[in-house]
């Protein structure tokens, strides 16, 4: 016989810290340049004027103003439109 007990599945093992996804600076707050604006994974929100995006699709202020955002019509490469939020500085 085994000398070993039987090896069950173990739940609730996943300790990880959350991502801290999402909007940083809400519609009419003031930013300063290189501020993170919105936190994502993938383009679910797009950069709009006075705005960039990193590697990691984070959305920062390009220069200082106030931030908005605006929906638009984001076209795929298969001619498809995806409803999009865009963020702008002014």
């Amino acid at each position: 016989m085994s000398h070993v007990k039987a090896g069950g599945s173990s739940k609730n093992i996943h300790n990880n810290a959350g991502a801290r996804l999402g909007v940083k600076r809400f519609g009419g707050q003031k930013v300063n340049e290189g501020e993170v604006l919105v936190r994502q994974t993938g383009s679910t929100k797009v950069a709009g004027p006075g705005t960039y995006i990193s590697r990691n699709f984070t959305i920062h202020a390009a220069k200082a103003g106030i931030v908005a955002f605006k929906k638009i019509k984001k076209g795929s490469f298969t001619g498809r439109t995806h409803p999009r939020t865009q963020v702008i500085v002014e």
